[in-house]
């Protein structure tokens, strides 16, 4: 059985596989980080958030992953009411 190490090396030896990878590392994974860090300091569980956005924590876990599954990206409305839960804001900017 491979360990998660060699898979992963495994894998990023196909170019196509190494270039989603890095497309991905650049564009979604800071996105995510910064909406995970958010609810981090703002001290919440995926639930807590769930209840305050006025609906379930499934949901949230989903907004939360879908950035690194491949699945379609939440919404501005759903981003805002994800801040606003963690009593933020949204902020889109273009650098």
């Amino acid at each position: 059985m491979l360990s998660h190490d060699k898979f992963v090396q495994e894998l990023l030896s196909d170019p196509l596989v190494r270039k989603e990878y890095e497309r991905i590392e650049q564009t979604e994974m800071p996105m995510l980080d910064a909406i995970l860090k958010a609810r981090t300091e703002a001290g919440l569980t995926q639930a807590e958030v769930a209840k305050r956005m006025g609906t379930h924590a499934p949901a949230v876990a989903r907004l939360e992953s879908a950035l690194v599954t491949g699945k379609p990206s939440p919404s501005l409305v759903t981003l805002q009411k994800y801040a606003a839960a963690l009593g933020k804001r949204l902020e889109v900017r273009f650098i």
